[in-house]
């Protein structure tokens, strides 16, 4: 079975992948079931009825525009229905202090799937150097671990974690720290595992030139041996040559490490898929 669970679209202010293109490039591809998963990010974006206050590359950095995307998407899971199966999500780059809008917004909109992030901490941002300044590796990495750690005792409503070290992606030394974080690490595993929460295995490693996967192989196979079940397997498509990319090794990845099953969602649930 061929699925893509962390998928952005053109309401993803990094992407301009039009929402019904990508279904149309999926099914061209064989893909069997996709999940939306565009970008929620509050304390450094306004939601999209909101002042815009920056622009990237003459794109509003903004949130998702909820009521258009969740519309599209259900117009276009009666539109391809019995071509490829389309799953509502969305990913939440959530920080402690923005937990209650994420609440207000789970509670507002129906959704089958939630990839729980942490893009920024303190409203400083990773992919702009914010949050790194004057800190060594291990501080970062500490720091890190201890947002998502935080968030995630006092934050509920997601399915699986997202690209767990995705720190590494914005260091320019992409050695693994897993020896010197492991026992946070730990922590956070057995956490989610008690509250049957999910990680997944984020493909976009290869494109950003990061050395092993994302998550690390340590960190994939801590989770299997402390018997981690929920797993999902994402490109973090933002355009058509990611979609897909790097789905079948991971499952053989997944399958070599020991693991019997990966999951897609349907209404926040996992559904177990033998590998």
């Amino acid at each position: 079975m061929f699925v893509d669970y962390h998928v952005h679209s053109n309401y993803s202010d990094d992407s301009t992948h039009e929402m019904e293109d990508v279904v149309k490039d999926a099914i061209e591809m064989g893909i069997a079931e996709i999940c939306f998963t565009d970008h929620v990010d509050y304390g450094v974006k306004p939601d999209a009825h909101e002042e815009v206050k920056r622009y990237y590359k003459g794109i509003a950095v903004t949130n998702v525009n909820y009521p258009k995307y969740f519309k599209e998407i259900s117009y276009l899971q009666e539109k391809y229905k019995g071509q490829i199966v389309i799953k509502k999500g969305l990913e939440f780059g959530v920080q402690v202090h923005t937990i209650d809008k994420y609440q207000t917004l789970f509670e507002r909109y129906p959704m089958d799937f939630v990839l729980l992030s942490i893009h920024q901490i303190n409203d400083q941002e990773f992919w702009l150097q914010e949050y790194q300044k004057n800190k060594t590796i291990q501080e970062i990495y500490d720091g890190y671990y201890d947002e998502m750690y935080s968030v995630i005792k006092n934050y509920h409503h997601f399915s699986c974690l997202a690209h767990m070290d995705l720190i590494r992606r914005y260091l320019e030394d992409t050695t693994d720290y897993y020896e010197s974080t492991k026992d946070k690490i730990d922590i956070i595993l057995r956490h989610c595992i008690k509250h049957n929460k999910g990680i997944e295995i984020n493909t976009s490693h290869v494109r950003y030139g990061i050395d092993g996967y994302t998550p690390s192989l340590h960190i994939l196979k801590r989770y299997h041996e402390l018997g981690g079940k929920i797993i999902t397997i994402g490109s973090d498509s933002h355009m058509k040559s990611h979609l897909g990319f790097y789905v079948h090794e991971a499952k053989a990845l997944l399958k070599e490490i020991g693991f019997e099953y990966f999951c897609t969602f349907d209404k926040m649930k996992p559904i177990f898929h033998k590998l």
